[in-house]
């Protein structure tokens, strides 16, 4: 997958700081910012809209093609849920808990859903859709 569409906030760290900052905590009490805008479906489902171009050339030069602006990226039910629980504010354990609430027949067996949780914002993560509050504020702390 192309990484060139990573936000600007995270360009100013590289992989191994980003890394050193990530194994300080639980994955549990990090916040999860989304890096990506969405559109819900009316079926309740998300895409997340992925930048076709980001280079204004790119994006004047195929304007007047038929392609859409944005890559869409489908989510299933359970994803969809997740990523509308991605507010800047909640920790994983707390967006964990309220899907578990909300969807729980989904989720089974109960104990699995952290697991669950924890592996599908780090796919998102590894793509760059999402970051994390303390990565943002490490930065701006400059440390």
């Amino acid at each position: 997958m192309n990484r060139h569409h990573r936000q600007p906030e995270c360009n100013a760290m590289n992989f191994f700081q980003r890394r050193k900052i990530l194994q300080k905590v639980n994955y549990l009490d990090l916040v999860p910012v989304r890096l990506m805008d969405h559109e819900v479906l009316e079926n309740g489902k998300v895409d997340i809209l992925l930048p076709r171009f980001k280079n204004i050339y790119w994006k004047r030069l195929f304007y007047n093609t038929r392609r859409e602006e944005n890559i869409r990226i489908h989510l299933d039910e359970i994803g969809s849920q997740i990523w509308l629980l991605l507010d800047g504010r909640l920790p994983v354990r707390d967006i964990s808990e309220k899907l578990q609430a909300a969807i729980p027949e989904k989720l089974q067996p109960p104990e699995e859903t952290d697991t669950r949780v924890t592996q599908f914002l780090s796919l998102l993560y590894q793509e760059d859709y999402l970051t994390f509050r303390e990565i943002m504020n490490e930065k701006t702390s400059g440390n």
